[in-house]
C-alpha cells in the first residue's frame, strides 16, 4: 500500500468535506448518503455492543453458577451455649456461675488480647543468622518462654487457609473452620451471628474494648464499649504506623491509670504486617516495627497485674514478599504466646520445655484459641467450636495435672458432640458419616466416667479425647468440602455455550455481517423471556434451586436457543469454524494445548514459560513465513518485524516473580530480592528509559507510513513522552519515601506522589480519551506547489486538482493507536518500575505484530488476536504476578489515593493486575484497522470478528481452568493450585468482555466517524 495518494479520484472524496463546490455530483446527495450510511454504521455498532453485552452476560452467569457450586459452604447454626449447661460433668466445677467459672473454674478475671497482624512463626525465635531484617528483632516472646516457662509458653500458630485477616477473625472468635461462604442467618452481611468468644464474653457481663484494626468492628457491632474504644482505617498499607502509635497510646493507660474500667482488651496492631505488603518481610521497616512490638510487649508486660491474662498471636505469617491469602508455610505459620505473672502454664505433657525451634514441631491450630481461651477465663465454649483446649495452659507447672487435662479436653470434646449431633440432623446427614467418631466417643466417655468413680482421670483418658476431636476435625474438614455439583455443571453448561457461539461468530469460514446482529438479538430477547416465564414457573414449583437461579438459568437458556435458532434460519449459515491457514492453525493448537495442559498442576505452575515457548514459537513460524513472501518489501518488513519479536520477547522474559512452588529453579527478578517488595535502585531507570526511547519507537512506526502528523505529533510527541516522564518521577519520589533519601517530612512526599499520580491518570484517561475522541486523522496534505499545511483540512472554497495526502494508508490504525497510548499511560503509572518497562515491550510487541500481520496478509487470520491475547497473559507473569492471591499488588489502590474510596480503589488494583491483558484488549481492532485505507468496506464486521476471537481464546482459558477446578475439586492442590488459576482465568475474561465492548468497539466507533467526515463513508 502506498503511503501517498495524489488520483482525481482522491479529490472527489475529500473536496465535498471540505466545502468544495462541484456540479457533479451534487453536494446534497452526497450528503444524504453520508448521512444515511452514518445512521446506518451508528444502529449497527449499537447492535453489536448488544450483541457483545449478551456474551458477557453469559460468561457472567456462568461463572456465578459455577462459583457458587464451588466454594465450599457450611450450614451455620444459630445454637448457643449456655452457661448452665456443660456438655458433661467434671470434677472442680460448678455450673451455671460466672463469677467461678461456667462450666470449670476460671484461671483469670481479665486478659489482653493483642494480635501482630502477619507475625510469622520465625519472626519470634532466635537466630543465628543475621542476614535477614526480621531475625532477632522480637526478642521477648522467647526470652520468657525459655526464662519463665511456668509464666509464658511460645508455639507456632497454624492458620487455616484462606489467609486473609477477616477470615482469620472469624476462625479465631469461633473456633469454626473457614469457608468462603457461610450460609445461614447470618448470610446477608459480614457480622458474625454465629457463637462466638467476642458474643459470650458480652454476655457475661464483660466490659470489652477494642483498639486497632476496624475489621473487628464490622464483624462484631455493637460489641465494644464506646468510649474506650478506638477503630483505625486497616486497608492503607502504606501507613506504617498510624494505627500502631493509635493502639499503643490508648493500651498503655488503660493498663496503668484505668485498670477498673475494662475486663478484656483487643489490641490488633498492623505495622507488621503493613512494613511487609509495602518491603517485604526483609526490609529494615520490618525490623523497625517487629523492635516496636517487642518495647510495646515489655511495656505491657510491666504494667500487667496477676489476674490478667496476656495473649500475643498472628492471624497469619506472610510470603517471602510479605503478602499473604494463599496456604503456602509461611502465610499459614504464625506464633501464639501466652504470658501470666502467677505461674499457671507447664509442659509435663511432653517434658520439651523450650519453644520449637520451626513451626513444623508442636505446632496447634488456631481454632484451639477459642476453647482454650473460654475455659481459661470461665466461659461456655462457643457452640460451634472445633478446637481443643491447648495442652499448656491447663498441664500445670509441675507435675502434671492429668485429671484437669482430661477435664478440659472432656467438656471440649462434649461441646464438639453436641455440635455433631446438631449439624447432623440440620444437614439430614446419615449416621455412617461420623462412624469411627461415634466410637472414639463412646470410648472415650466410658473411659472417663470409669475414671470418675474408680480413680482419677489419667493419660489415657486425655489422650482418648483427644483422638476423638482429632477424627471429627478430620471428619468435617472433609464434610465441608462440599460442592454443589449440578451449580457446577450449569456453569460450564452456559460458559460451553458461549464458546460455541463465539467460535462461530468468530471464526465461520462464512464471513460474519454486522448487518446480521438485528437478527440474532430480536429472537435472543424473545426466546430468553419465555426462558426466563419458564424458570420462574419452576423456582416457584420447587425448592431447589431457589427462584433466582431458575429464571437466571431459563433466561440464559432461551437466549441460546433464540442464537441457534436464527443462526440455523440464515440462508448461508455460519459453518463450522475451522481454520483456513498455517498459522491459523497454529493459533488453534497453541489454544487447544494451553487449556488441556491446565490439567496438570506442574503446566500450571509454569504457565509463564509455556507462553514463552508458545510466543516465541509463533515469531519463529511468522519468521519462516516472511521469507517465503514473494515481495521483497513484505519479505524485508517481515523478516526485520518476526526477530524484533522474538528479541523483546526474551527480554521481557528476564522480568518474573516466582511464585513457591517454582522454587529453587527459578529467580526472581521483578524486585530488589526474592524476599522484598521494593524495586532495587537500578530499576528506576527503566521508567526515565521509557519515556526516553519508547516515543521514539512509536513515532518510527508511525513515520513507516509517514502517519506522524496531526494529531500524532502532539500527544505521542508531548503527551505520552510527558507522562511517561512524570510516571518516572513519581516511582523516584516513592523510592525516596521507602528509603528516606530526602529530608523531607512523609505527609509532604505523600502528597507530591499522589497529586502527580492523579495529573498522570487524568492525562491519560480523561483528557487523552476526550482528545481521541475530537482528534482528526494523523495525516499531512502536501499541495502542488510544494507547500506542506501539515493537518487534514485545506483551504474552504475550490481545492486544487492534485494534492498528496501522507499517512493516507494507514489512516485508520495511526489514529486508533492514540487510543492505545492512552491506556498505556495509566497501566505504565500502576506497575513498579520493573513492570512499566514490561509493559513498554508489550506496546513494541504489539507494534510488531502488527507490521507482521500486514506483511503476510493476516488481518482475517485468527492468528493475531490469538497472539495478543498470549501476549496480555504472557505480560501478566512479567508484572510481577501470579495466578496466586498472594500476588496481588493491594498497594497499587494508594498510587493517587491517600486512603480506600469505592470504586476507584478496586479500579486501580485491577488495572495493575490486568494491565498487560487490557492493553491487549484494546489494541484488538488494530489487527484489521493496522495499514488499511480510509474507505475500506466491512470493517466493523472485521473487528467484531477480531475482538470475539480475542475473547474467545480467554473463553477457551477459563473454561478449560473452570473444568478442570471442577474435575480436580478433591486433588491436594486444589485451592493452592487450580482454584487461584480458575479465580484468575475468570476475572481476566470479565475484564476483557468489558474493554473489549466499551472501549475497543467503543474507541472503533469515534476512529470510523473520525475518518469518515473527512473521506466520506464507505
Amino acid at each position: 500500500m502506498e503511503d501517498t495518494t495524489t488520483s482525481s479520484s482522491l479529490i472527489q472524496e475529500i473536496e465535498p468535506r471540505f466545502g468544495a463546490s462541484r456540479d457533479d455530483p451534487p453536494d446534497d446527495l452526497i450528503a444524504r448518503n453520508n448521512k444515511r450510511k452514518a445512521i446506518q454504521f451508528k444502529t449497527s455498532h449499537a447492535l453489536l455492543i448488544s450483541f457483545f453485552l449478551w456474551i458477557f452476560a453469559l460468561h457472567a452467569l456462568g461463572i456465578f453458577f459455577f462459583t457458587k457450586g464451588f466454594l465450599l459452604t457450611r450450614l451455620v447454626l444459630d445454637h448457643k451455649s449456655e452457661c448452665t449447661s456443660p456438655p458433661t460433668e467434671v470434677p472442680r466445677s460448678s455450673p451455671g456461675s460466672y463469677n467461678a467459672g461456667c462450666w470449670y473454674p476460671k484461671t483469670f478475671d481479665s486478659a489482653v488480647i493483642i494480635i501482630i497482624d502477619a507475625l510469622r512463626y520465625d519472626f519470634t525465635i532466635p537466630s543465628n543468622d543475621t542476614t535477614h531484617h526480621f531475625h532477632n528483632a522480637l526478642k521477648v516472646l522467647h526470652e520468657t518462654a525459655v526464662q519463665q516457662p511456668e509464666s509464658a509458653f511460645l508455639l507456632p500458630f497454624i492458620a487455616d487457609p484462606p489467609t486473609a485477616t477477616l477470615q482469620r477473625l472469624k476462625g479465631l472468635t469461633t473456633g469454626t473452620l473457614p469457608t468462603f461462604i457461610d450460609v445461614g442467618s447470618n448470610f446477608g452481611g459480614t457480622a458474625i451471628e454465629e457463637d462466638n468468644l467476642v458474643a459470650q464474653l458480652r454476655d457475661a457481663g464483660k466490659t470489652l474494648v477494642h483498639l486497632g484494626d476496624d475489621t473487628w468492628h464490622s464483624l462484631f457491632p455493637g460489641h465494644f464499649d464506646a468510649n474506650l474504644t478506638h477503630a483505625y482505617d486497616s486497608f492503607n498499607v502504606w501507613d506504617l504506623h498510624t494505627v500502631d502509635d493509635g493502639v499503643t497510646e490508648h493500651l498503655l493507660p488503660l493498663l496503668q491509670s484505668e485498670a477498673g474500667k475494662w475486663d478484656i482488651i483487643f489490641g490488633h496492631y498492623l505495622g507488621v504486617d503493613h512494613a511487609g505488603h509495602r518491603y517485604g518481610p526483609d526490609h529494615i521497616a520490618t525490623n523497625d516495627k517487629l523492635k516496636q512490638m517487642d518495647r510495646v510487649i515489655r511495656d505491657i508486660i510491666t504494667a500487667l497485674d496477676d489476674e490478667t491474662l496476656l495473649v500475643v498471636m498472628g492471624d497469619h505469617g506472610m510470603d517471602t514478599k510479605g503478602d499473604h491469602g494463599g496456604e503456602s508455610d509461611d502465610e499459614i505459620e504464625a506464633a501464639l504466646w501466652m504470658y501470666s505473672k502467677k505461674a499457671v502454664f507447664g509442659h509435663g505433657h511432653n517434658e520439651l520445655m523450650e519453644p520449637p525451634r520451626t513451626a513444623k514441631e508442636r505446632p496447634v491450630g488456631q481454632i484451639d484459641l477459642v476453647p482454650t481461651l473460654a475455659l481459661l477465663l470461665g466461659l461456655p465454649i462457643p457452640f460451634n467450636n472445633l478446637g481443643s483446649p491447648i495442652s499448656e495452659a491447663f498441664i500445670g507447672p509441675k507435675q502434671p495435672d492429668w485429671e484437669k487435662l482430661a477435664s478440659v479436653n472432656a467438656l471440649s470434646a462434649g461441646q464438639i458432640q453436641r455440635y455433631q449431633h446438631a449439624y447432623s440432623a440440620a444437614r439430614g446427614l446419615s449416621k455412617d458419616v461420623f462412624s469411627v467418631a461415634h466410637t472414639l466417643w463412646a470410648i472415650a466417655i466410658e473411659m472417663w466416667r470409669g475414671a470418675l468413680q474408680n480413680t482419677a482421670p489419667n493419660a489415657e483418658v486425655f489422650e482418648a479425647f483427644v483422638r476423638y476431636q482429632a477424627e471429627n476435625l478430620r471428619v468435617c474438614r472433609s464434610l465441608w468440602a462440599r460442592f454443589d455439583v449440578p451449580s457446577m455443571v450449569y456453569g460450564i453448561f452456559l460458559l460451553g455455550c458461549a464458546l460455541a457461539i463465539l467460535s462461530c461468530y468468530a471464526r465461520a469460514t462464512t464471513p460474519f455481517r454486522a448487518e446480521d446482529s438485528p437478527l440474532f438479538l430480536r429472537q435472543i430477547m424473545i426466546y430468553a423471556a419465555f426462558g426466563l416465564a419458564l424458570g420462574f414457573s419452576i423456582g416457584l414449583t420447587s425448592s431447589s434451586p431457589g427462584t433466582l437461579d431458575t429464571s437466571l438459568l431459563g433466561a440464559a437458556g432461551g437466549s441460546i436457543v433464540g442464537f441457534v435458532y436464527t443462526n440455523l434460519e440464515i440462508p448461508s449459515g455460519y459453518p463450522l469454524p475451522f481454520p483456513d491457514s498455517t498459522l491459523g492453525w497454529l493459533s488453534l493448537l497453541l489454544t487447544v494445548l494451553q487449556a488441556i495442559g491446565f490439567a496438570s498442576n506442574s503446566f500450571t505452575i509454569w504457565e509463564d514459560d509455556i507462553l514463552l515457548l508458545f510466543l516465541a514459537t509463533f515469531a519463529v513460524m511468522s519468521l519462516a513465513m516472511s521469507i517465503r513472501q514473494q515481495a521483497a518489501e513484505n519479505r524485508a518488513l517481515g523478516i526485520i518485524q518476526s526477530s524484533f519479536f522474538l528479541v523483546l520477547t526474551r527480554i521481557a522474559s528476564l522480568s518474573r516473580l516466582c511464585r513457591e512452588e517454582q522454587m529453587p529453579y527459578c529467580r526472581s527478578t521483578y524486585y530488589s530480592s526474592a524476599t522484598s517488595s521494593t524495586s532495587a535502585s537500578w530499576q528506576l531507570l527503566i521508567p526515565f528509559t521509557l519515556a526516553i526511547l519508547l516515543p521514539g519507537f512509536i513515532k518510527g512506526y508511525y513515520k513507516g507510513t509517514r502517519s506522524y502528523a496531526g494529531s500524532a505529533i502532539l500527544w505521542i510527541g508531548v503527551g505520552l513522552r510527558m507522562s511517561l516522564l512524570a510516571s518516572a518521577i513519581y516511582w523516584i519520589l516513592d523510592a525516596a519515601d521507602d528509603n528516606d533519601w530526602l529530608n523531607v517530612s512523609e505527609n509532604t512526599l505523600r502528597l507530591a506522589k499522589t497529586t502527580i499520580a492523579q495529573l498522570v491518570l487524568g492525562v491519560s484517561l480523561v483528557a487523552g480519551t476526550t482528545y481521541y475522541g475530537w482528534a482528526t486523522p494523523c495525516i499531512s496534505i502536501e499541495l502542488p506547489d510544494g507547500q506542506d499545511n501539515g493537518d487534514a483540512t485545506p483551504n474552504q472554497g475550490t481545492g486544487p486538482k492534485n494534492m498528496g495526502v501522507f499517512g493516507y494508508s494507514n489512516m485508520h490504525g495511526s489514529r486508533y493507536f492514540l487510543l492505545v497510548t492512552n491506556w498505556l499511560i495509566a497501566v505504565i503509572l500502576l506497575q513498579k518500575p520493573m513492570g512499566g518497562g514490561s509493559i513498554g515491550l508489550l506496546a513494541l510487541q504489539i507494534l510488531a505484530l502488527l507490521e507482521i500481520i500486514d506483511s503476510n496478509h493476516l488481518a482475517r487470520s485468527a492468528i493475531g488476536p490469538v497472539v495478543l491475547a498470549m501476549l496480555g497473559n504472557f505480560h501478566f507473569f512479567k508484572t510481577g504476578h501470579q495466578a496466586t492471591l498472594s500476588s496481588i499488588q493491594w498497594e497499587t489502590a494508594f498510587i493517587a489515593l491517600k486512603t480506600i474510596r469505592y470504586p476507584w480503589s478496586p479500579l486501580l488494583v485491577t488495572l495493575n493486575a490486568y494491565g498487560a491483558q487490557i492493553i491487549t484488549a484494546v489494541a484488538v481492532p488494530l489487527v484489521v484497522l493496522w495499514k488499511q485505507p480510509p474507505k475500506k468496506k466491512g470493517l466493523l464486521g472485521d473487528v467484531a470478528m477480531a475482538v470475539a476471537t480475542f475473547i474467545l481464546y480467554f473463553a477457551a482459558i477459563n473454561l478449560a481452568t473452570t473444568m478442570w477446578a471442577g474435575w480436580l475439586r478433591r486433588h491436594l492442590m486444589l485451592y493452592r493450585i487450580f482454584s487461584p488459576r480458575f479465580m484468575t482465568g475468570a476475572a481476566a475474561l470479565l475484564v476483557v468482555d468489558l474493554i473489549g465492548i466499551f472501549v475497543a468497539i467503543g474507541g472503533f466507533r469515534s476512529n470510523i466517524i473520525s475518518v469518515s467526515e473527512v473521506f466520506g463513508w464507505a
